[in-house]
């Protein structure tokens, strides 16, 4: 990561740290969640974005404006505190910001959410480092 310069970092929406896959992990019998399932969870988002965004002309949380962001990405005090911390930590430009608040409305409506939440921390997911 110190080899890529900031200008090109701030182009890269999402990075997740993926550690290495312990062997007793890969052999384990136990399977994640079927494709079918994650299928019906995301035709479900689509149509809470569809419903969401209908009257301004736009069908996606990618395409919100930055008065549709602060209309739409509400955020609970836990992870308010969270991402005002990060927002600090990292001194996130505004563009960075934006793709932020994009991406966790994404996830809340994954999750079925009317509010952005840290429900994916508490479920163990890996937090977007955007």
């Amino acid at each position: 990561m110190s080899r890529i310069s900031g200008p090109l970092l701030d182009r890269i929406d999402i990075q997740v740290e993926v550690p290495a896959v312990n062997y007793r992990d890969l052999r384990s019998p136990a399977e994640g969640e079927p494709s079918a399932a994650i299928r019906e969870r995301v035709i479900r988002a689509r149509e809470m974005q569809l419903k969401r965004l209908k009257d301004a002309g736009i069908f996606c949380n990618a395409r919100m404006s930055a008065r549709l962001i602060k209309k739409f990405c509400k955020v609970d005090g836990t992870a308010e505190t969270a991402l005002a911390a990060a927002m600090s930590q990292f001194s996130s430009p505004p563009a960075r910001t934006t793709r932020s608040s994009k991406l966790s409305r994404t996830i809340a409506d994954l999750d079925g959410a009317e509010e952005i939440s840290d429900r994916a921390c508490d479920r163990g997911d890996t937090v977007p480092e955007s």
